[in-house]
């Protein structure tokens, strides 16, 4: 069985509204070509997709993403309709918190709400349209309640397909977090290409960092990464799929019996590693 530690909100109202609704994101589903994958399911589709795939579990985030051009929300999903959603199947779906850097106090209260009201298991930062690095000093109140809380936090590194800057999202700003919060784990999701190598670089010397093999396709991974997983990197890689960008089936499928790994490492990267980060 595999866990998805990222998987967007899949309803039909959640694709209309963030997906098809947003210029900034229909012009990305146009220029994928991908209007036949993002299509809305019910919960119950969802879950079937799931067994189908031999997927166990997938995490579900709240996700604050602002347009760095216009300054608008591009993705403003709250923890309840997120929430809404998980709740239909607890024991599949999992929540995650959003966070926005320039309402930080306000945010960390939501963060504390979702954890102790609704059960969410950490929090997912998309920090590219706000205009600041990932260890600006507006992100140090949410990583010290996420110590207090006992949450990992997950954050995109590396390219943002969105018309937003990517440096903003170099994994390198992660370094300093990690030593100033050593209790904090960390997820760099989307493997921080194009400098997946300064990712596999922290993963390695940060007992707290992990990292994230979301939204790329398993086929296209850099063998830097292949390599990393196969040997001192197998505890801390994790699964996860960027939905619906990358489909369960063809990505479980493909690590299982396309990478080379062992199917003693496979099975930590599908599901061990995120059940330990997460406390599963």
């Amino acid at each position: 069985m595999a866990i998805d530690f990222h998987c967007n909100l899949f309803t039909s109202e959640a694709i209309d509204k963030w997906w098809y609704g947003q210029p900034e994101m229909l012009r990305l589903i146009k220029w994928w070509r991908m209007e036949e994958r993002i299509q809305g399911k019910s919960v119950g589709e969802f879950i079937a997709m799931m067994d189908e795939a031999g997927l166990d579990k997938a995490f579900i985030p709240a996700i604050r993403m602002m347009s760095y051009q216009k300054k608008t929300m591009v993705w403003d999903i709250t923890e309840e309709e997120v929430h809404a959603v998980v709740s239909q199947y607890p024991d599949r779906l999992v929540g995650l918190c959003g966070f926005n850097p320039l309402q930080k106090l306000e945010s960390v209260r939501r963060v504390e709400r979702a954890v102790k009201e609704f059960g969410f298991k950490g929090v997912y930062i998309h920090t590219y349209g706000f205009g600041i690095p990932l260890n600006d000093r507006l992100y140090y109140p949410l990583y010290a309640k996420c110590v207090e809380l006992g949450i990992p936090v997950s954050m995109q590194v590396g390219h943002s397909a969105e018309h937003m800057p990517n440096e903003l999202g170099r994994p390198i700003y992660l370094d300093i977090v990690a030593l100033d919060f050593p209790e904090l784990k960390l997820i760099g999701a989307h493997t921080g290409w194009p400098w997946t190598e300064e990712m596999i670089s922290l993963a390695w010397k940060h007992e707290n960092v992990y990292l994230g093999i979301d939204a790329h396709h398993p086929k296209y991974l850099e063998p830097t990464l292949i390599h990393f997983m196969k040997t001192r990197g197998q505890n801390k890689v994790i699964y996860g799929t960027n939905y619906p960008a990358v489909l369960h089936s063809e990505s479980i499928a493909c690590i299982k019996n396309d990478l080379g790994l062992s199917e003693k490492v496979a099975q930590k990267i599908l599901h061990g590693n995120a059940a330990a980060v997460y406390g599963l």
